[in-house]
């Protein structure tokens, strides 16, 4: 009889983490996705214009008829409109227009100096506070926080001479966790409310209207609170678990570590200290206070010029809400609140030594860009296409009928739609992407339920952040999993998805919690903007 020990047989958390990774990675790649529903769009509704399909939509005069595109109608109103469908998609205007600006700030080394001097303040026991509060903070960065936040923190634990890897794994935890929430107004604001306005536009009662700003209270009460929660999980829960573990304090001193793309962990052989340091030089420090002071001046500029009576940008009745020309103008003002402080710290740093400098930071951040200009382009074609169509119409009102008929059409609609969320974003990282399927279907079944698109956006933002971190489809955990080797050779992804697990169930149900507050006590989750359609 052999002697062999018999194979472990895996859990249930190893299978059902299996099966998620198996079934992700059959997904295509976002482009391509969108081309596939386009074209289910496509020949869905040319079967049901052929069959002659209608739709009601309620406060309506007229019925809709579905119209198909693969149709005399429907080819000659794509071969026309294929431009102004790209062109046309609502975050285009917003996105490309902050992410200038907040590109300057972060090439000039604004961002990161921020980040910096926010960890290097910070005494020995505030240390998990700070890094939860710069991770979550971090989505100003867009995706650069998942790769300069996590070393960052690493390295002030152990010169704290806190555990280094609670530090990493904390960092890279509040950053993708918290990813939807920020107390500043950021590019993924303006992104979420391009998407949800282009859905609106096929609804009677669109309520209100849906900018950058549309969910901003609610954004700082779940960023502050969201990152007390992180720095009390890395504290209590996540450095304790290492100690128990005991995992290594130091860098192991391993050549040639495999990283799970085949290649090498940067500096494993030579045990090179991170290119990051917390300490900022002299003419760092200056820079940061010279940007600190541009940005108050302008801060102040606006300010007087928005307040004073009789300012342009109020409305007809003096006053700013619901709409406004101040409201109008969101884009401007981060737009300046970027720009300024960035050009001010890169001169002083001398990343910007004369103008032809500024045009060339611009064209590096529209090369970051690419990959959303293209995927803009089918998602364009996607919007449009369920817009005409009256698919979308069509869709909305089966499913707030099948709601109402449930009688699943209060909090438990709500709950049930950030779970699906969370469930998607397991297989759908891009934010973006994942909240054009989900708005295109169901800010108008909500909105026939009586919630306001900005809401339905809040609601979504929770399902979009908790549960990134656990997903094998999220390209950055290859990045921290890289890091992470440095001080544990042997770890893999199950070890990363673990640690974060805990954080993904206190954001996913702390977040949720708030969301609830909001909704019982029916308060505004942004400037002119609340949770019922009136």
């Amino acid at each position: 009889m052999s002697n062999a020990a018999s194979p472990v047989r895996p859990s249930r958390t190893d299978r059902f983490l299996g099966a998620v990774e198996r079934l992700g990675n059959r997904l295509p790649e976002p482009f391509t996705l969108f081309l596939i529903l386009f074209l289910v769009i496509a020949l869905v509704s040319t079967f049901m214009a052929l069959a002659g399909v209608t739709v009601q939509v309620p406060g309506a005069e007229e019925v809709t008829e579905i119209q198909g595109l693969f149709t005399p109608e429907g080819m000659t109103w794509f071969t026309q409109n294929i431009g102004a469908n790209y062109i046309g998609f609502p975050p285009l205007l917003t996105v490309l227009t902050i992410w200038l600006a907040v590109g300057v700030a972060e090439k000039t080394g604004l961002l990161a100096a921020g980040v910096r001097v926010v960890f290097g303040s910070a005494p020995r026991w505030a240390l998990p506070y700070a890094v939860g509060f710069v991770g979550v903070m971090g989505s100003v960065m867009s995706d650069s926080a998942f790769i300069v936040i996590p070393p960052l923190a690493a390295l002030v634990f152990r010169a704290a001479g806190r555990h280094p890897v609670a530090g990493l794994l904390g960092g890279f935890a509040a950053a993708g966790a918290g990813y939807s929430t920020n107390i500043a107004v950021t590019s993924l604001d303006a992104l979420f409310a391009g998407i949800t306005t282009a859905v609106t536009e096929i609804l009677p009662n669109p309520g209100d209207p849906v900018n950058p700003l549309s969910n901003w209270y609610f954004n700082v009460v779940a960023a502050v609170v969201l990152s007390v929660l992180a720095g009390f999980l890395i504290d209590r829960v996540l450095e304790p678990r290492l100690v128990r573990q005991g995992v290594p304090v130091e860098e192991a001193r391993l050549a040639g570590t495999v990283v799970p793309d085949g290649g090498t962990a940067p500096g494993a052989g030579a045990h090179d200290e991170p290119a990051v340091t917390a300490d900022l030089t002299a003419t760092e420090r200056r820079g940061l206070a010279f940007a600190v002071g541009s940005l108050l001046l302008v801060a102040a500029v606006l300010t007087v010029a928005f307040v004073l009576p009789g300012s342009p940008w109020r409305n007809e009745d003096g006053g700013f809400l619901p709409e406004s020309p101040l409201l109008g103008s969101i884009t401007f003002v981060i737009f300046v609140l970027f720009m300024v402080p960035g050009v001010a710290y890169g001169v002083v740093t001398r990343s910007v030594t004369s103008m032809k400098d500024v045009p060339r930071l611009l064209e590096q951040s529209v090369k970051d860009m690419a990959g959303f200009l293209v995927l803009a382009f089918v998602l364009g074609q996607f919007i449009a296409l369920f817009n005409w169509s009256g698919v979308g119409q069509w869709i909305a009102v089966a499913g707030a009928e099948g709601l109402e008929s449930s009688g699943l059409t209060g909090y438990g609609a709500i709950i049930g739609f950030l779970a699906l969320a969370s469930l998607l974003n397991l297989f759908i990282i891009s934010g973006s992407s994942l909240w054009t399927i989900m708005a295109a279907v169901f800010v108008p079944m909500f909105a026939l339920i009586g919630y306001e698109p900005g809401f339905v956006q809040a609601a979504f933002r929770v399902g979009d952040s908790a549960t990134q971190i656990i997903t094998p489809l999220n390209p950055y955990m290859i990045v921290l999993l890289t890091f992470l080797r440095r001080w544990e050779p042997k770890a893999g992804l199950g070890t990363v998805i673990a640690r974060l697990l805990p954080f993904t169930v206190a954001f996913w149900l702390v977040w949720a919690a708030i969301l609830s507050v909001f909704f019982f006590l029916d308060l505004p989750i942004g400037p002119g903007n609340g949770i019922f359609l009136d």
